[in-house]
Parts: C-alpha cells; sequence; structure tokens
C-alpha cells in the first residue's frame, strides 16, 4: 500500500447536505434489498447483509430504517428486482473510472452513464478495459478522532485478524484486506468495539493519475456531479488523485 489516503472523502462526504444523505440512504436501502432476496432476512445467517447493515451504521441511517428496509424486502415478494450492472470507462487525460450500480433498468442506466461521461469530455468502454488497472479489495476506514490506540499494537490486532495491510495515515487508520476475508476482518474489529469511519468492499487504484488542466478537473467534476445524481449508481471508482 502507499498509504495514499482517501480519508478526506469520507469526512466530506459525512460534511454533505441532507439531500445527499437522502441519496446514500436510497443507495444503501438498495443494497439492502439485494442483500436480503439473495441471502434472507436474518443478519445472522447472511454476511453481505451484516457488511450493509454496518455501512448503514457508518454512514448513520437510524436502525429503524435499517429494520424497515429488511422487513420490506423480506416482505414483499413483488418488489422491484435490482440488477448490478458494472461500467467502465475513461474521463480526462485517459483517468480510469468504473462506475457500479443497481438498476431496474438496464436500458435507462446504460443510457444515463453514457451521457454523464459524454459531457465531462470522457468516454465508456468496454468491460474489463480499465478494472485491470485496479484491485479489489476490503478498505476499513477508521477515524483517529473517535478510535485512538496504539499504532504497532492495533497493527498486530489487525493482522491477526487476517488483514492484509495496515496504513497510519495522519487522520486515520486504513486496514485492507482480500475481498473474501472482508467480512470476517470487519465483525472481529466491531467485537472490538472499534467504530469504523467507512467498511466496504471496493476497487482500489495501483496507481493515481494527477491532473493538472482546469478544464480536465472541470470535465472529471462534471462527470461526477451527473453520476452522483444518478439514482441508479452505487459506487464510482477512479485513480484521480484528488
Amino acid at each position: 500500500m502507499s498509504g495514499h489516503s482517501k480519508f478526506a472523502n469520507i469526512k466530506h462526504k459525512k460534511e454533505k447536505n441532507d439531500a445527499a444523505k437522502g441519496k446514500i440512504f436510497t443507495i444503501i436501502g438498495r443494497e439492502i434489498a439485494v442483500a436480503v432476496k439473495e441471502g434472507g432476512a436474518d443478519p445472522a445467517n447472511n454476511s453481505r447483509l451484516r457488511d450493509v447493515i454496518a455501512k448503514a451504521k457508518a454512514n448513520n441511517m437510524p436502525n429503524d430504517t435499517i429494520d424497515r428496509g429488511i422487513k420490506k424486502a423480506a416482505g414483499d415478494a413483488n418488489s422491484v428486482n435490482y440488477e448490478h450492472a458494472v461500467y467502465e470507462g475513461y474521463g480526462p487525460s485517459g483517468t480510469a473510472i468504473i462506475v457500479e450500480t443497481l438498476t431496474d433498468n438496464k436500458n435507462r442506466t446504460a443510457a444515463n452513464v453514457r451521457n454523464a461521461f459524454t459531457k465531462g469530455g470522457g468516454n465508456v468502454g468496454t468491460p474489463g478495459c480499465v478494472s485491470y488497472m485496479f484491485d479489489e479489495k476490503g478498505q476499513i476506514l477508521i477515524d483517529k478522532e473517535e478510535y485512538s490506540a496504539d499504532p504497532d499494537e492495533f497493527m498486530m490486532t489487525v493482522i491477526d485478524a487476517g488483514a492484509e495491510d495496515f496504513v497510519d495515515n495522519e487522520d486515520s487508520f486504513e486496514i485492507i484486506t482480500a475481498p473474501d476475508m472482508f467480512s470476517e476482518v470487519r465483525e472481529k474489529l466491531e467485537k472490538l468495539g472499534v467504530p469504523m469511519a467507512e467498511a466496504e468492499v471496493k476497487m482500489i487504484p495501483q496507481n493515481y493519475v494527477t491532473l493538472t488542466s482546469e478544464d480536465d478537473i472541470k470535465k472529471i467534476n462534471k462527470i461526477f456531479d451527473l453520476l452522483d445524481a444518478e439514482d441508479d449508481v452505487q459506487n464510482v471508482f477512479h485513480n484521480w488523485d484528488e
């Protein structure tokens, strides 16, 4: 790991307005629905649902909202069925962008994602065109303001729990896991009472691209703003060094 912290983005996300919070809750609500349909409504027997619940709590989603989402997904056989769809493409100056979606209409989503890329001077490519530049990893971020620990001792704890790597950033501890070890490591930290600012399986860039042109920066932000406004978009991963 390079120690390239994305924690500033997490803090920024938590400070966004209520509309943005509503968007995050919509995203998590869809993930809850999919997790319940695929593995059942009991978190004890559904590790994916446990992971989504942890993500919901990290984003300050109220417990009753989480419970309602689970009950609705479990009790409504005719509820909307969401499908996963992933789009890959290029932003300005060859920046690599991966867009993960959950949608009930792939044609609509594909058109909207393509539109976002086009308006920001980018283009959607073929599957696999940029994903080889990323590694799929579990990433857990812990705010040092919410959790203080001796870095060396904490590193030994997380490595013993099954983590691949540990980074002591200025404002956060960053824990990296293999995708199939993510749930186990997260749950061990949860049992230890470690508060997590973010815990999710992500696509982490192997290298980062620096944009020096103001025009390129405006364009890539245009892409991200349009994608952020799209309800079907769950995650956006990129290799721009902001």
